[in-house]
């Protein structure tokens, strides 16, 4: 299901802990690192379709968790052309989405990679709230920050830790 622009809708989910850590999970098979994140069904709302992706990455329901905000709009990144299918080249430009920041009440020991036949991810860890994003596949890295910088502000940080130095966290020129 794309949109007029050939944007597919999806959820992105910023998982923290009471220390506003937040959930690290490892591709399954690679070496990148990302959030929880996957499409909108047809006829889901991006809330349904974030508590299914929670589930089916992370195994984690909607009782282990409380949503403290979500992205006012949708956020948008291309996915390169050597990425995309050659059958999808004419129609598919890339994701939008929605993105959840959740505080998990549940236990550490609730979260469960292993929940669906099709796991995404083979290791979870908690880190620091302004990930360095080096480890984030390169085309999604502004949406992560964006992401990030718009959803901060439902958390209480130290005035040190409000604004990240994205540049210094990312490895990338953010008024390029």
């Amino acid at each position: 299901m794309l949109d007029r622009e050939g944007y597919r809708p999806n959820v992105g989910i910023v998982l923290v802990n009471s220390h506003n850590e937040v959930f690290w999970g490892k591709r399954i098979r690679e070496h990148s690192w990302q959030f929880p994140q996957g499409g909108i069904d047809k006829g889901e709302t991006p809330e349904q379709a974030m508590y299914r992706e929670l589930y089916e990455e992370v195994g984690l329901l909607p009782s282990h968790v409380e949503i403290l905000g979500r992205t006012r709009d949708w956020l948008r990144y291309d996915v390169p052309k050597h990425w995309i299918r050659r059958e999808w080249r004419n129609t598919y430009r890339g994701q939008k989405q929605i993105w959840f920041l959740l505080r998990l009440i549940g236990r550490d020991t609730d979260v469960c990679l292993r929940a669906s036949d099709h796991p995404e991810f083979d290791a979870w860890r908690w880190n620091e709230y302004w990930v360095p994003l080096e480890a984030v596949i390169e085309f999604k890295r502004v949406v992560y920050q964006q992401a990030l910088t718009e959803l901060a502000r439902h958390l209480l940080f130290h005035p040190a830790e409000r604004r990240p130095n994205w540049a210094a966290l990312s490895g990338l020129d953010m008024d390029a």
